[in-house]
């Protein structure tokens, strides 16, 4: 079947495009045009039965949730509850990790569980089951690899982190520059570079990456080009091997557009707040603005717990200087396997970055809910109000628990609330238009 990509070069406007067109509020025709170099993917695969989300240029930055058993913790049904609980919060994607148990099970029943769009990182199961198989993970064959990567788009899975940017120059460079503060972060980065050096050969994802691109397009599957030597602390963010499979992802990027691939490129991980915008102008020139995929990013080290908000904060940054997919964090980042309550954290706290994010991105259209809110709020038109919250249900949860004696105010100012004090005084300069 043709993709997305080979149908946008052609002239032709999808079903996919017109809906993306519809939920943005943009024109069908600029949709198209941007698929066609490579701006804006949808990931849609074999399993269309969820719903179409639009990543890219131009778009509202969306918001993923990543959920997935451990070696430690294997509990099917926790993990499908996991997803269905960032679905219900929000999240417009759900990339699915697992590592321990019957991988190809844990995939299938978060697929059929989720209407999202679900996406994973290959390299996890083929390196589980060479270990399983030959006790080594690094006698890991190819052949096991690519008949995986085909597996796993027929079951449906809608986009893929493929860590294609790591071959043998990129690891000279973190050698030649004496390793890092915070090592390296990425399971699948980290299993790659092992199996590389344990072989003395170049990565098979980067020396046919042709096969890669053939395997997806197939199932018009989406190629985020994984981020596998990304910076897991703010002192290794922009070293040499950070920004050289940056720059390999760049140009692999192009390469897999021109083959008639939907693809995308994976950020960082650890970023002071200061760099986070250079990174994304830096990766949006090297790739012809494809979209940029971000883990948060976190902005600093020290926040073990609350690693959610320490993210939120990055994210809002990536979101405003151009990120168009940010890869939520939970409150047990760096500590332990996420719980649905961490989920459901997690999730929330990436929509107020993602939304704080847009605001500012594009302040045309980004600015007019929040207008609305400060008008219910200085009118106390409470309904309205939970009408325009981000997390209606929270807002009237806590009211309602806290209910004030005067229905007009709150039981933080109770009889002196501002807004009614105000609106008796100024009340009367609303007239006419002014008050709509």
């Amino acid at each position: 079947m043709a993709t997305q990509v080979e149908l946008a070069v052609k002239g032709t406007i999808t079903p996919q495009m017109k809906e993306i067109a519809l939920a943005e509020g943009l024109d069908p025709e600029t949709i198209r045009a941007r698929f066609a170099e490579g701006q804006i993917v949808a990931p849609i695969g074999v399993n269309h039965r969820h719903q179409v989300v639009g990543m890219g240029r131009g778009l509202s930055t969306k918001i993923n949730a990543s959920i997935g058993t451990s070696t430690d913790i294997v509990d099917i049904a926790a993990e499908v509850r996991k997803a269905q609980a960032a679905q219900a919060a929000g999240a417009d994607t759900l990339m699915e990790l697992s590592v321990g148990g019957d991988l190809d099970k844990v995939r299938r029943e978060v697929l059929a569980a989720v209407s999202l769009p679900v996406g994973n990182v290959p390299l996890y199961q083929a390196f589980c089951e060479a270990a399983r198989k030959y006790g080594d993970p690094n006698k890991l064959d190819e052949g096991m690899l690519f008949d995986l990567i085909e597996r796993q788009c027929a079951d449906g899975i809608a986009f893929m982190a493929v860590h294609c940017g790591i071959n043998l120059y990129t690891i000279e460079r973190l050698e030649k520059q004496h390793y890092r503060y915070g090592g390296l972060v990425s399971k699948g980065g980290t299993t790659m570079v092992a199996w590389m050096k344990k072989n003395h050969r170049e990565n098979p994802l980067y020396e046919k990456f042709d096969r890669v691109v053939e395997i997806l397009k197939k199932y018009d599957v989406v190629l985020s080009l994984g981020n596998g030597l990304r910076a897991g602390a703010i002192h290794d963010s922009f070293d040499r091997a950070m920004i050289q499979e940056l720059l390999i992802n760049c140009e692999l990027a192009q390469i897999g557009r021109e083959m008639g691939c939907q693809m995308m490129v994976e950020g960082p991980g650890h970023v002071p707040l200061d760099e986070i915008e250079a990174n994304i102008i830096l990766q949006k020139r090297m790739s012809n603005h494809a979209p940029y995929y971000m883990l948060g990013p976190i902005p600093c080290d020290v926040t073990a717990g609350y690693d959610h908000i320490t993210a939120a904060i990055g994210a809002a940054q990536s979101a405003r200087y151009g990120a168009d997919l940010i890869c939520y964090i939970t409150p047990a980042e760096h500590l332990a396997l996420p719980n649905e309550r961490d989920v459901v954290e997690g999730v929330k706290a990436a929509r107020v970055a993602a939304y704080i994010g847009d605001t500012a991105k594009y302040p045309e259209r980004g600015r007019r809910r929040d207008m609305a809110m400060s008008k219910a709020r200085r009118d106390s038109n409470w309904n309205k109000q939970y009408e325009l919250a981000l997390f209606s249900a929270d807002a009237q949860a806590i009211r309602s628990e806290r209910s004030p004696s005067d229905s007009r105010a709150c039981t933080m100012c109770g009889e002196f609330c501002a807004n009614r004090g105000s609106m008796e005084v100024f009340g009367h300069l609303l007239a006419g238009t002014a008050k709509a």
